[in-house]
């Protein structure tokens, strides 16, 4: 029998790609949406999950949407804006 089970970082990626759908199609209501779930989860996950979404998670959609010129800022909750922050001063750019 195969294990079907889905690492977390596997659905943080999921997560994202959801996220970044959502940017392409206008729809960015529902994208602030996932985002809203994506803090509240850095706040309150665990360890693990609070790892998926800031390496995985934040890390995928902050790249899309500065290769779309969109502004990040204005559509990253304070929590996810912090972490991509740290992530932007770790890399040395």
């Amino acid at each position: 029998m195969r294990n079907t089970a889905k690492s977390v970082h596997y659905k943080a990626q999921k997560f994202a790609d959801l996220t970044k759908s959502l940017i392409i199609t206008g729809n960015i209501a529902r994208a602030k949406k996932c985002l809203a779930v994506a803090e509240k989860l850095l706040l309150t996950g665990s360890a693990e999950t609070r790892n998926a979404i800031s390496n995985v998670y934040v890390f995928s959609v902050s790249t899309f949407m500065e290769v779309h010129n969109c502004s990040i800022a204005n559509l990253f909750p304070q929590s996810l804006r912090k972490e991509y922050n740290m992530q932007i001063n770790a890399s040395g750019v």
